[in-house]
């Protein structure tokens, strides 16, 4: 089974990060890397974004 990656407007859109955010996390380590999928292309495996999801607390989840 191969795994589905997300080019960076489905990211964006799946996590309400913007650009420069994902960016700036992963200089940071607080968000995957991309793999490259071409010469010029990256994406990011859905299943990393799916567990860096998982993983962050939400309003019912706080306190």
């Amino acid at each position: 089974m191969t795994e589905h990656h997300l080019r960076r407007p489905a990211v964006e859109a799946a996590t309400g990060l913007s650009r420069s955010s994902l960016y700036a996390m992963m200089d940071t380590g607080d968000f995957p890397r991309p793999v490259r999928i071409g010469k010029r292309a990256v994406a990011w495996p859905e299943s990393a974004v799916t567990a860096w999801l998982a993983s962050r607390p939400t309003a019912d989840r706080v306190g």
